[in-house]
């Protein structure tokens, strides 16, 4: 990670001392913001994986150890449905390890009460290799959300024939460390396309030549090499061109910048309100990348005058993941990006419109946390009071640390931060639940309502172990879900924005595709209401620019609609 490596020693690079090129140790510093005397409402989160039968452990790189930065980076989670039924389905990416072994990534099917079944050969997922992270999709307009699962080499994109997914040719990444990916239209042609990021660059030689090489350590521990020494991913852009292909406009496109990013997790969103979806890529060791859409089919990264790049010093982070939301509900688009261990776990921009954007981890009260290596992470309203909260998966990169009885522990617990409505989060994580506090070794994280009672479930993977499901059982007011169709737009709807007023009240929300770290929530927009029984009105703006508004909507209830059509269907909640 940043702190690591430098330069190249014989086959393997060498890590750099922390806290070179000038930057110091994060220190933790609380917000005046956060010292409201206003208490937290009881949230009660706990782990009900195998009460809902999402039991089958992860399967990535070394568990005791770990000799090569391949083995590091984990796995996403993607919860969608697969099948049209109208229920959240689960799926965990699963990799491979240095002996060669792998294990195909793992489907759930979701039948309702809360029970899952694993549907993994029947759906024709046989994945294989280093699969790394997932999103979905459809990007045939067919009704049916297909998936990308990005590799070390060859993504592998899956189209969704009615339930059953086959393998379809995509364009060859080879030697390149895949990671996060995004489903958008760029172009607006009504077409999704892809952006797949890519963390660092290698033959597969150099992963069978693994030598012992004494300069990289950790606390006195010799551990795999970091980044620095590789060279550098970035990202790729891929153009729908229909019938099921895809091209890689990423040259023409201006997005190639080979020998300057780590490129780990990457979203889309419209963050300068002006029609045309943006892709934000969170970089490790290197400054993230803002690639505004000139809508022109070319893109440039203004992360750096757009205030997005580095952290509230101006330094380098070791970013991970991300996550995009309207956290004060002023309408505009904000960023949150999970960091490494010695920097602040989350630091969030809020954006002041213009694409412009300001560093406000302080005084938004995330610069409490400095102690953990940060990955999955996703705004969600636990309490649902109106006000996106912030959850964080956690673990560290190191398995020789567990036997090892070091000051930095390889599981580590969650984060928890609640929303307090005046721009800023109290760390509530200690008060949360046994959910939130057991420690773990965790990646990627996505959120979706699994049970249908209109209370967000939390997914997190486990490095080689079970994965966690968090529902809470505490304080919950009122809620609505909001599922969209495009007609004109694509069909997931996937660049929408999502509008619920409640008296002069309002809440934004965009249906992104991708994000956390390496992970996929659902498309499904969720609103907390609090005590209000209704919805005065919603607004939606579709991909296409089309806009459409309905009023007096009951709460508790999922609604679903179509573009141009209103309310075409809506269910109470379970109960």
């Amino acid at each position: 990670m940043r702190c690591l490596l430098l330069v190249l020693l014989a086959v393997l690079p060498v890590p750099a001392q922390q806290g070179m090129g000038g930057t110091a140790k994060a220190v933790p510093r609380s917000s005046p913001k956060t010292n409201s005397a206003v208490p937290p409402p009881k949230i009660d989160m706990r782990d009900v994986a195998s009460t809902f039968g999402i039991t089958a452990p992860n399967f990535y790189g070394g568990a005791l150890t770990k000799k090569h930065i391949l083995e590091m980076t984990g796995n996403g989670v993607a919860l969608f449905d697969y099948n049209n039924d109208g229920k959240i389905d689960v799926l965990l990416v699963n990799g491979a390890r240095l002996d060669g072994t792998s294990r195909p990534s793992v489907l759930y099917k979701n039948g309702g009460s809360g029970k899952f079944s694993d549907v993994t050969r029947e759906a024709g997922l046989a994945t294989s290799g280093w699969s790394e992270g997932v999103c979905a999709g459809d990007f045939d307009n067919d009704g049916f959300t297909d998936l990308l699962i990005t590799r070390y080499g060859e993504n592998q994109l899956l189209h969704n024939e009615k339930g059953h997914f086959r393998a379809i040719p995509f364009p060859a990444t080879p030697n390149t460390f895949n990671t996060g990916c995004t489903f958008l239209d760029y172009d607006r042609d009504g077409r999704l396309d892809l952006f797949v990021s890519s963390y660092v660059s290698f033959p597969p030689a150099q992963i069978r030549r693994i030598t012992a090489n004494p300069a990289c350590n950790w606390l006195g521990l010799q551990v795999f090499c970091g980044p620095r020494g590789f060279k550098t991913g970035g990202g790729r852009l891929f153009h729908n061109e229909g019938g099921g292909r895809f091209r890689d406009v990423s040259t023409s496109a201006g997005i190639t910048l080979a020998g300057t990013h780590y490129g780990l997790s990457v979203t889309s969103a419209d963050f300068d309100d002006d029609g045309w979806p943006d892709i934000y890529v969170a970089c490790d060791s290197t400054p993230s990348i803002l690639y505004r859409n000139k809508h022109d089919g070319t893109f440039e990264n203004i992360a750096v005058p757009a205030g997005v790049a580095y952290g509230d010093n101006g330094e380098e982070q070791g970013g991970m993941g991300v996550a995009v939301a309207d956290y004060d509900n002023d309408g505009k688009v904000d960023i949150l990006r999970t960091n490494f261990i010695d920097e602040t776990a989350t630091t969030i921009y809020r954006n002041l419109g213009e694409l412009f954007f300001s560093n406000q981890t302080v005084n938004a009260g995330h610069g409490v946390n400095t102690r953990y290596v940060a990955w999955g992470v996703q705004f969600v309203d636990i309490d649902q009071d109106g006000f996106k909260d912030v959850v964080v998966a956690n673990g560290h990169i190191y398995p020789e640390l567990a036997k090892a009885h070091a000051a930095d522990a390889y599981e580590m617990p969650r984060l928890l931060y609640w929303n307090l409505g005046n721009g800023a989060f109290r760390d509530v994580s200690k008060l949360a639940g046994a959910g939130i506090s057991a420690a773990h070794c965790s990646r990627g994280l996505a959120v979706a309502d699994l049970d249908s009672d209109g209370n967000p479930e939390i997914v997190i993977v486990n490095s080689n172990a079970p994965p966690t499901v968090l529902k809470n059982f505490g304080h919950k007011g009122n809620s609505i879900l909001v599922k969209l169709t495009g007609v004109q737009s694509n069909s997931s709807a996937i660049g929408a924005k999502v509008i619920v007023s409640i008296g002069s009240s309002k809440q934004t929300s965009i249906v992104t595709s991708g994000s956390s770290y390496l992970s996929q929530s659902d498309f499904r927009q969720h609103f907390g209401l609090g005590s209000a029984t209704k919805v005065d009105r919603i607004e939606i703006v579709w991909p296409s620019g089309a806009r459409e508004s309905i009023s007096d909507v009951a709460a508790n209830q999922e609604i679903q609609v179509r573009e141009g059509l209103g309310i075409t269907a809506q269910a109470a909640y379970a109960h």
